[in-house]
């Protein structure tokens, strides 16, 4: 039999490897650890001689406030004379229908919110598109009353196709359930047929017509003087 081969005996360069590493990373943190330091004392000593110059120097940070309050005035001016625009710009706005019958069906939307913002309904809003619930128009009047309008444009007017009662029965089933209406409102560009116009009186509903729309869109009275059976003001006010 073979002499048994001896195993060479350990000689401790693993061992020495390893504290190589841990020595190198701990190395490596001490100088990310110390640059750190390096950073935070060159940021104090810059923000100490910041503040110790504009204390010498205390005329720039008048200078500055004086730039801010001067530019935050001009800001202020802008926006004051850009409402003041917008108010007389809603005050005269006024549509024929050739003008509400050329609009896109949104736009016509549009132009129903604006015609309640210039009767004094400043939060008027346009909600229509997909999943409206029968609402594209919704607006709080100046006596406190919520209005819900649903917008019929046509396109080629009283041409175009009538506005009937399933349309009407869609706005009776939301406007007031869903959206808590005071005032339930389908306006059209075009026609209502006759049972539309009886189930509305029917369900205290109100329908501006072409001739009712026409009238609105032209003058300056607002909708709320055009249509009957109007429920009474919720609140006082200087109109009341």
């Amino acid at each position: 039999m073979s002499p048994r081969r001896r195993r060479p005996a350990a000689t401790g360069r693993p061992s020495t490897r390893r504290r190589t590493r841990r020595s190198g990373r701990q190395q490596r943190a001490d100088d990310r650890l110390l640059g750190l330091l390096v950073a935070a004392v060159l940021a104090v000593a810059l923000v100490v001689a910041v503040v110790d110059w504009l204390l010498v120097h205390w005329w720039v940070l008048a200078a500055i406030g004086v730039l801010a309050v001067l530019a935050g005035g001009v800001r202020l001016h802008r926006k004051q004379q850009q409402a003041r625009w917008e108010a007389v710009r809603a005050q005269g706005l006024r549509y024929g229908l050739t003008q509400l019958d050329a609009l896109h069906h949104t736009r016509f939307e549009d132009a129903v919110r604006d015609l309640m913002r210039r009767d004094g309904c400043r939060d008027a809003v346009r909600v229509g598109g997909a999943g409206d619930l029968g609402a594209d128009v919704k607006a709080t009047d100046p006596y406190g009353r919520r209005w819900v309008i649903q917008c019929k444009h046509r396109r080629n007017g009283l041409a175009g196709s009538a506005v009937g009662t399933p349309d009407l029965q869609v706005l009776n089933g939301t406007a007031r359930q869903v959206h808590a209406a005071d005032v339930a409102v389908i306006v059209t560009n075009g026609r209502v047929t006759a049972p539309a116009v009886t189930f509305a009186e029917q369900q205290r509903l109100h329908v501006v017509d072409r001739h009712t729309l026409a009238v609105w869109a032209a003058g300056s009275r607002p909708l709320w003087e055009l249509i009957r059976a109007v429920p009474p003001p919720r609140k006082p006010t200087s109109l009341s």
